[in-house]
């Protein structure tokens, strides 16, 4: 059946199923402090914030949460894959799909947080333009710091 990439729309049928899944995975990929797992559906009924996932036989492996807080700029606030999905281009196409996403809004930067030490998210951020603009030190946790990175669209 293959992949197929979807919006999260607040009214629909499979709303609770797919937050469901969503939030499963949440809590196994993320350590607890970092984790939206509690608060998930509140987090996705603001307003300027979006989800996409990736949907496989019917099966949730992966999705992006990201948010446009100005017409200037949006963020990518979450990007997973469940474990035994990786290193497949899930992660990338999801990632592109949110990056057209916020593309299409016009906005200027879409920038987003990621642990240094998480190499094939390093190493995917880049791969599709993204640079480090700053390292910030106990972002995570004390003792675990993050790298603020940025794509930047030229305005037309």
């Amino acid at each position: 059946m293959g992949s197929v990439i979807v919006e999260l729309q607040r009214n629909s049928t499979n709303w609770a199923k797919a937050v469901g899944e969503i939030v499963k995975m949440e809590r196994k990929i993320f350590p607890k402090h970092e984790s939206l797992a509690n608060f998930f559906s509140e987090e996705l009924k603001k307003k300027n914030s979006g989800l996409l996932y990736l949907e496989l036989d019917g099966e949730v492996v992966g999705y992006v949460m990201y948010s446009w807080p100005s017409s200037l700029f949006a963020s990518i606030t979450k990007l997973a894959v469940r474990d035994n999905y990786r290193k497949q281009g899930h992660g990338e196409a999801l990632l592109k799909a949110a990056i057209e996403k916020c593309r299409s809004r016009k906005v200027h930067r879409i920038s987003l947080h990621v642990d240094p030490l998480r190499t094939p998210a390093m190493s995917l951020y880049k791969k599709l333009g993204f640079q480090v603009e700053d390292l910030i030190e106990g972002y995570y946790s004390p003792g675990r710091d993050a790298y603020k990175m940025y794509l930047e669209f030229d305005s037309e």
